[in-house]
């Protein structure tokens, strides 16, 4: 069965109204007529069987037949501080990160980020790119909310901004060895919250490990090797992942 995502204000007791580009998608790619039914997520978490009961010119009317109990979001939320990369790493973390089942992407500036976003505008633009594309990674993979990428913030914005959270870590090719990143994978498959930092191509300054860890973010190992700024946050996202649903 097709699903869409609508905001929430467009759900009006049994009735759901689909506006924008889903409505040329239902009418002329997919060729969909009253009757049929689909599946509307209202971005939020929940899932409705709908009946398509009206098609206009610039909407569709839905009723809907039943609330849906499935889930396909992690018991745990998984908050990823990603340094900003060179080119279009960015847009690939992105991907990957809302298919491995992360709840918000916080774009950091470090001391060793090749890339510099100094015009606002330009910030502007690559922001509502990056919430493009986490949009399109979450429908494609059936989550039941679109995770926000949030404005770049400098590293110690993003500490502040962790520390709400029930656990961060940040790893660290010094860090201890892997007892501990074990450790750390199946404490946070028991909380509701976990900030992960990950460095740009450089990594973190030993400054800036320093001032993590003086906020009690975790510094722990991904193994003997050196993982490029890509790979890193889709390991340690995986690794969450399958400790957090293997619990359920």
């Amino acid at each position: 069965m097709h699903c869409f995502y609508v905001d929430k204000s467009q759900i009006v007791k049994n009735e759901i109204r689909i506006t924008g580009t889903d409505v040329n998608h239902i009418k002329n790619v997919l060729r969909m007529n009253c009757g049929e039914h689909l599946v509307i997520c209202d971005g939020a978490g929940s899932f409705y069987e709908c009946i398509l009961e009206e098609l206009k010119k610039d909407e569709i009317l839905v009723s809907i037949e039943e609330e849906l109990l499935e889930t396909t979001e992690l018991p745990g939320k998984l908050y990823l501080f990603q340094g900003l990369p060179k080119k279009d790493k960015m847009e690939l973390i992105i991907q990957k990160s809302v298919e491995l089942g992360v709840y918000e992407i916080i774009p950091v500036a470090t001391k060793f980020c090749v890339v510099k976003i100094e015009d606002k505008k330009k910030e502007k633009k690559k922001l509502e790119r990056w919430n493009e594309i986490a949009k399109a990674a979450a429908k494609q993979s059936g989550r039941g909310i679109i995770p926000e990428v949030k404005p770049v913030m400098s590293l110690k914005e993003a500490i502040a901004y962790a520390k709400t959270l029930s656990f961060n870590v940040i790893p660290y090719e010094r860090a201890e060895g892997m007892k501990k990143a074990k450790e750390a994978v199946e404490r946070a498959a028991s909380l509701s919250s976990t900030g992960i930092f990950i460095g740009p191509e450089g990594g973190f300054a030993e400054e800036e490990i320093e001032m993590a860890r003086a906020a009690g973010v975790e510094p722990i190992s991904l193994g003997k090797r050196i993982l490029r700024t890509e790979t890193a946050g889709i390991t340690i996202l995986s690794l969450f992942m399958f400790e957090m649903e293997s619990k359920e």
